[in-house]
């Protein structure tokens, strides 16, 4: 049976060397040969007696007399071959015919015989090799157990991976199905809350259409975050989801006809954001979807209900839902519709949010090389196409300026303390 010793790190230092002969002058001749070299001499006359002491540890060469009393040495180093066959063997003789030698070195069962009598040097040199051969065998097997050790690993790691990626894709297409189907019910019930509210009174369910057109417009640029775009178009839909609780006629006199209301009936008119806002929570977890339709009847000035917010106080998503709200419900002719906007700017409404109302919307006849801009865009180099006008009729830029860092900052501390609600007109470059 082949020894496995060989799989540990090789290790530097001496090495063993296992002398077989029963003529013991032989043997004291070559200890005298091999006592300048650093090896480790084990001499043995009796082959049985050599190869229990194979047994029990490693030799880098075994070295063995042809004319043995019970085999001869070819056979017993075949037996260390088949024992160790990192083992480098050498076999000592006189007699053997030179082509017997030169087959069993071919054949891998010597690795080199010494012819007597030997010379010294030959000899010294011949079990260097022979120990130098014994190393790097040992070496080579240690590096091949450690590649099988490492390709071993690896495999497992890769199956490991694999199985790890295989689970992750079923966890994707499990999230992905129940997201989908989360979607799915997600979008049923807001459609059902539009129908309902549709069903209930006509007009509402086309108000609400055109309030999300115009959400939608906003919503698609740079000015909202991904959750701010979902809680405004969300809101865009069931933001008078609360009318429903409002008896048929009284809606139907608060929407035609304000002016003949009672106390009561305006206190009712007032309640419908808020119960908007509990409605909401059945449609869509966010908390902002029902804080948005809570506010979006809020004033920028602080006059409006059902809480009193003032300016940036009240979330932007309502503050834009508002400026839509209010452009389709309050039954004006378009242009009409927008100077009322305009007219509400700084009070009811956001000036922001009127002029991302005009831009995104291009309602107004704008001359082809002026658009609108927000605050939060205005920019070094800018050129007004409008001069700047405060509430109160201060004029704060001419047209014609252009605008500068330090121009900018100075703007924007003047709104600090009083709002611009001018829309925002530059030549575009």
């Amino acid at each position: 049976m082949h020894m496995t010793r060989h799989i540990d790190a090789p290790q530097d230092g001496t090495h063993s060397i296992l002398i077989v002969d029963d003529d013991a002058d032989i043997l004291a001749a070559l200890e005298a040969t091999l006592s300048r070299s650093s090896y480790e001499i084990v001499s043995c006359t009796k082959a049985a007696k050599a190869l229990e002491i194979l047994a029990t540890r490693p030799f880098a060469c075994v070295i063995c007399d042809q004319h043995m009393p019970e085999i001869n040495g070819l056979q017993v180093l075949e037996k260390v071959r088949e024992h160790d066959p990192l083992c480098s063997r050498i076999l000592i003789t006189g007699m053997l015919a030179v082509d017997t030698l030169i087959k069993a070195i071919n054949s891998g069962e010597i690795y080199r015989f010494i012819a007597k009598p030997w010379n010294q040097g030959e000899v010294v040199a011949t079990i260097k090799n022979a120990v130098q051969r014994y190393k790097l065998l040992v070496e080579n097997e240690y590096l091949h157990a450690q590649t099988r050790s490492l390709n071993g690993q690896l495999e497992a790691a890769n199956w490991q991976l694999k199985e790890h990626l295989r689970l992750l894709t079923e966890q994707k297409e499990s999230i992905d199905s129940a997201h989908d189907a989360l979607r799915q019910n997600f979008e049923q019930s807001l459609g059902l809350c539009f129908r309902l509210i549709g069903s209930f009174y006509p007009l509402l369910g086309k108000q609400t259409q055109a309030v999300v057109e115009i959400c939608r417009l906003m919503a698609a640029t740079d000015h909202f975050t991904e959750r701010e775009r979902h809680v405004l178009m969300t809101s865009s839909w069931i933001y008078d989801i609360g009318l429903v609780e409002v008896e048929r006629s009284r809606l139907h006199k608060l929407l035609n006809k304000p002016e003949s209301c009672t106390v009561e009936e305006r206190a009712l008119m007032r309640q419908h954001p808020a119960l908007g806002q509990t409605l909401a929570g059945f449609v869509d977890q966010l908390k902002e979807v029902g804080v948005t339709i809570r506010a979006h009847h809020e004033r920028f000035d602080g006059t409006g209900y059902p809480d009193g917010l003032v300016g940036n106080r009240i979330p932007w998503t309502a503050r834009c839902l508002a400026v839509a709200v209010t452009f389709v419900q309050c039954g004006l002719p378009k242009e009409k519709a927008c100077q009322y906007l305009i007219s509400q700017s700084g009070t009811g409404l956001d000036p922001e949010a009127v002029r991302l109302f005009f831009q995104v919307n291009e309602l107004s006849n704008l001359p082809r090389d002026v658009r609108e801009v927000m605050m939060s865009e205005l920019q070094d180099g800018m050129e007004l196409a409008r001069g700047i006008i405060t509430p109160s009729g201060v004029l704060l830029m001419p047209e014609g300026s252009v605008l500068r860092e330090s121009s900018i900052q100075r703007l924007w501390n003047h709104c600090s303390m009083h709002l611009v609600t001018e829309r925002l007109l530059v030549y575009s470059n």
